[in-house]
């Protein structure tokens, strides 16, 4: 028989008894409104999509890695610093 699973660890009977004993209590709603991704700036952030050839790509993650963070971070500073420079 298969089971769920999360995260591919199965999901234990005894962690779905936790969880409905969670839900049972109660959630408190503006514990749960910090969830998701934060504020970039004043406001909701914006998605831009951005095509690049597989160097400019594999050049992004190398720089991503190098620096610790992730690649929109990188893209974020590079245009930043493009925009100020101009």
């Amino acid at each position: 028989m298969d089971r769920d699973t999360i995260g591919g660890k199965p999901v234990s009977d005894e962690q779905i008894a936790e969880w409905a004993d969670e839900a049972e209590a109660g959630y408190d709603v503006d514990d749960l409104k910090k969830r998701g991704r934060p504020r970039l700036g004043s406001a909701i952030a914006q998605v831009a999509t951005l095509r690049l050839d597989p160097e400019l790509d594999a050049a992004l993650n190398e720089r991503a890695q190098r620096d610790h963070t992730t690649r929109s971070s990188v893209m974020r500073d590079a245009l930043r610093a493009w925009l100020e420079a101009s």
